[in-house]
């Protein structure tokens, strides 16, 4: 049992190593519902994965930057907002998704698919989130001051000579990848909490980018640690459990946030 609770854990260690990086710039970006709509695309991506038999990464992936591309294209109209153009994407593609599934003719596990369950994570999917995790972790650390230029000013960083586009580009591969293996782990519908609680739970208490992306790791980490507890010894689902952890970080944090600026004033 202590073995299934570690494997356990160390798969949620890996999403949440992608995760709480991402999930800052996520934050700083004001991009919480992009996250969301790459989450609900990911269900799109585990559908065709099962019809055309694609690995359920590769396509979680490529359906991702799709959403993205498409996106892309259509805010340059601007015949609508970019808030609205996520809703029909969201939704959109949610709905695809589930009717692919009702209509693919195996016996497909929605309640996985949807909220996922770090106890059945299996050897070789935890080497994957390994090496997706460690790879996207030293990609954020190449890039980390490009990512945060543009975070800050996209106008400015082009100025100073920066290609936007291309690191505009990577982000949102990274993104991608991020949410093709961490649906696999914590569930479509709950893998964009926890790329935007642990993150929003840290900012209350930060001082700079770095201490809030250390901090989102710690949050990230305790909140699976947790949540894993939780669901041992009470016996509930574990990605609601550890979403719910997150949440109790994230309420905590801002009011102590919230009483230290008051008394400071």
């Amino acid at each position: 049992m202590i073995e299934l609770f570690l494997t356990a854990f160390l798969a949620g260690a890996l999403v949440v190593l992608m995760t709480a990086p991402l999930g800052c710039l996520v934050v700083w970006r004001r991009m919480a519902y992009f996250g969301d709509t790459l989450a609900h695309a990911g269900l799109l991506g585990a559908a065709l994965a099962m019809i055309s038999q694609l690995p359920l990464t590769l396509a979680a992936a490529l359906v991702g930057l799709i959403i993205a591309l498409i996106l892309h294209l259509l805010s340059r109209q601007q015949s609508l907002s970019n808030d609205s153009l996520l809703g029909v994407l969201s939704h959109g593609s949610l709905a695809i998704g589930m009717l692919a599934i009702w209509l693919v003719p195996t016996q497909v596990d929605l309640e996985a698919l949807l909220f996922g369950d770090l106890l059945v994570v299996s050897g070789s999917r935890l080497w994957q989130l390994a090496f997706v995790s460690l790879g996207s972790l030293i990609c954020l650390l190449i890039c980390w001051k490009p990512f945060l230029a543009i975070t800050l000013s996209p106008e400015l960083a082009m100025a100073e000579g920066l290609a936007v586009n291309r690191y505009q580009l990577l982000f949102i591969v990274l993104l991608a990848l991020s949410v093709a293996m961490g649906i696999q782990a914590v569930g479509v519908l709950l893998f964009t909490a926890l790329l935007i609680i642990p993150a929003a739970a840290a900012r209350a208490i930060s001082r700079s980018p770095e201490q809030m992306a250390i901090l989102a790791l710690m949050i990230g980490l305790g909140s699976v640690g947790l949540g894993l507890l939780l669901s041992w010894q009470l016996d509930l689902p574990t990605g609601p459990a550890i979403v719910c952890t997150a949440l109790a970080f994230f309420v905590a944090l801002r009011l102590v946030s919230s009483w230290f600026t008051k008394g400071s004033a």
